[in-house]
């Protein structure tokens, strides 16, 4: 086991683990530590803490100190700053003529290096825009090209159920989400009320995945014949899958049919493999299979 501290360098980032010299570090309390693109400035949001060793990337990289009033300051001045390079950036974008769209630019805590993160339909030759940087700046520039996903993840807004984004409020990291979700969960199949800002499925199909899947299983399917607690043969027309009740066709006696609602504890049925009961046309087909392409090429460009 070995103690160590989580900390992020931005808000709903992934977390890190750092070794944390021995002192006692509290949530909320800013560090400042060396990572891959240099010397950063970082949120604790896990305490001191032992961990297995697997689940640490060797070598595990030590703190360099909690931040100082000095600290502080330079990294507020670091944030003006990064304002004032994409501001510089954009201009230069459209000098070269480039058909990039550019999200953010940030610098790291000691200056060494300025990111700018971009979106793009295709590769982008910015060879001379990076001199056209680098003359300016006078410091390592290094631009990132992110998915989509990525960018609504840094940018934040609103989504349809009126709250923060969840990628931007409190997702660290993004799962893969598929159209079955969305039938599992008796949702409209139209792309247009699944997707969410970035274009890309809602992340919160998933959430809710595992939920509706343990509700679902002790379901009848739509158009199956069940069994009532009077002891008559019926056919299921509707399930509402939270309340757990069953709209069914009822036969009776005097061979008339009439709609009734049944709780799934009042029927009796064969449980068998769920079915998809929903059907969809060509067109709507088509959409969803060019929404899955680009669900799957957005997490191949998440992993790269």
């Amino acid at each position: 086991m070995i103690e160590v501290i989580g900390v992020r360098f931005r808000k709903a980032g992934k977390i890190y683990f750092f070794d944390p010299l021995g002192l006692s570090i509290r949530v909320g309390e800013h560090v400042i530590v060396e990572t891959i693109r240099g010397v950063e400035y970082g949120q604790v949001v896990l305490e001191n803490h032992q961990v297995d060793d697997y689940r640490i990337t060797q070598p595990l990289k030590s703190i360099i100190r909690i931040t100082t009033q000095e600290d502080e300051e330079i990294h507020e001045i670091n944030k003006k700053k990064g304002k004032e390079a994409y501001q510089l950036c954009l201009g230069k974008i459209e000098k070269h003529n480039l058909q990039m769209k550019l999200i953010n630019a940030e610098y790291t805590f000691d200056n060494n290096k300025l990111l700018f993160y971009f979106t793009a339909d295709g590769r982008i030759d910015f060879r001379e825009l990076v001199k056209d940087l680098a003359a300016v700046f006078k410091t390592r520039i290094e631009l990132r090209q992110i998915g989509v996903r990525d960018e609504t993840k840094i940018l934040g807004g609103i989504g349809i159920c009126g709250r923060t984004l969840c990628c931007h409020s409190c997702l660290s990291e993004f799962a893969p989400v598929s159209i079955r979700m969305a039938k599992e969960q008796n949702l409209s199949l139209n792309p247009t009320k699944i997707s969410g800002v970035c274009g890309r499925l809602m992340c919160c199909l998933k959430n809710e995945e595992d939920t509706y899947e343990y509700l679902n299983s002790s379901l009848p399917n739509i158009g199956d014949i069940v069994t009532t607690k009077e002891g008559l043969q019926a056919e299921v027309q509707d399930i509402g899958v939270l309340r757990q009740r069953v709209k069914c066709v009822v036969s009776t006696n005097h061979e008339e049919k009439e709609i009734r609602e049944y709780a799934v504890s009042e029927l009796n049925f064969k449980t068998r493999k769920k079915k998809n009961a929903l059907s969809i046309s060509d067109q709507e087909l088509q959409k969803l299979e060019a929404l899955e392409k680009k669900e799957k090429k957005s997490a191949l460009e998440d992993c790269s």
